[in-house]
């Protein structure tokens, strides 16, 4: 495991994990065994070697208590009827009592290979582009894609960036599209090389979103409020919202791929791989 990351240059801020155990394709999955502890709390554990000055699990079953009691971890029971991860937190910032300035970042409770140096990067957006007038409501991440399999899976999301580092849109389709390109890795050298005169392509790659979030807390707050965006329907990618109602998200470019997350028994059984 990594070394703890020292706090002294990130700003405060505290990791909610939303845990809830019915999943369609791993039943329980957050009491799932990961040598010897469960993952909620393996994930946990990564989170607690960030710089956040608090981790809790938001759970929506009393086993999931129990089990984040037995190892030391943090946990509020929330509601089981919530429709989304981030209605789960809007109710664990409230009972936390954390007021609207305070920064939060959302860890996927089947991450048990978070990198804690990402948590820190997706917390720090808030205050890097922030200030008195905060210009991003979320932070996130996203990384290079190397192959044409990622660019063209639709269960690989899909993020365009401004100059400034904030997002123009999230789609499982392959955004930007290369028109002249279909069929390739337009992004990396060969294609770059037949377009000489286009500066615009060089370093440049189409990014694979990273399902981590930052928010401060009374926007995490105000979010479930908001009217579900027609994109956000039609993509089923609920960041969409935030974008359609105006408000604005940035995004760290990781230099790596994150650890696996557990969707399946058979991510699960790599994962456990990779821990013994």
């Amino acid at each position: 495991m990594s070394a703890p990351v020292p706090a002294v240059a990130h700003p405060p801020f505290t990791v909610l994990i939303p845990a809830r155990m019915a999943s369609s394709r791993l039943p329980d999955k957050p009491l799932a065994d990961i040598a010897g502890l469960p993952m909620v709390v393996r994930v946990a554990q990564r989170a607690a070697q960030s710089a956040a000055v608090r981790v809790v699990v938001a759970a929506d079953d009393a086993r999931i208590l129990q089990a984040c009691a037995a190892h030391g971890v943090d946990a509020v029971m929330t509601r089981a009827d919530h429709a989304s991860g981030s209605d789960r937190l809007a109710e664990a910032c409230t009972q936390l009592r954390l007021q609207g300035d305070d920064i939060v970042v959302n860890v996927q409770g089947d991450e048990p290979l978070i990198d804690p140096a990402l948590i820190n990067a997706v917390a720090a957006l808030l205050q890097d582009h922030g200030g008195q007038r905060p210009e991003a409501s979320m932070g996130t991440a996203a990384h290079a894609i190397a192959s044409l399999a990622d660019y063209t899976n639709p269960n690989v999301v899909k993020v365009v960036l401004d100059a400034r580092g904030l997002a123009h849109y999230f789609s499982r389709a392959p955004i930007p599209f290369g028109r002249d390109h279909t069929g390739t890795t337009w992004w990396q050298g060969a294609a770059q090389a037949a377009q000489p005169g286009v500066k615009a392509l060089q370093g440049f790659a189409p990014l694979r979103h990273v399902g981590i979030y930052s928010y401060r807390a009374g926007f995490l707050r105000e979010f479930p409020q908001l009217a579900p965006a027609p994109t956000e329907a039609i993509e089923a990618l609920e960041q969409l919202r935030a974008l359609w109602h105006g408000h604005r998200i940035a995004v760290h470019l990781a230099n790596a791929a994150p650890g696996p997350g557990v969707d399946t028994l058979e991510d699960l059984e790599r994962v456990r791989a990779l821990f013994r």
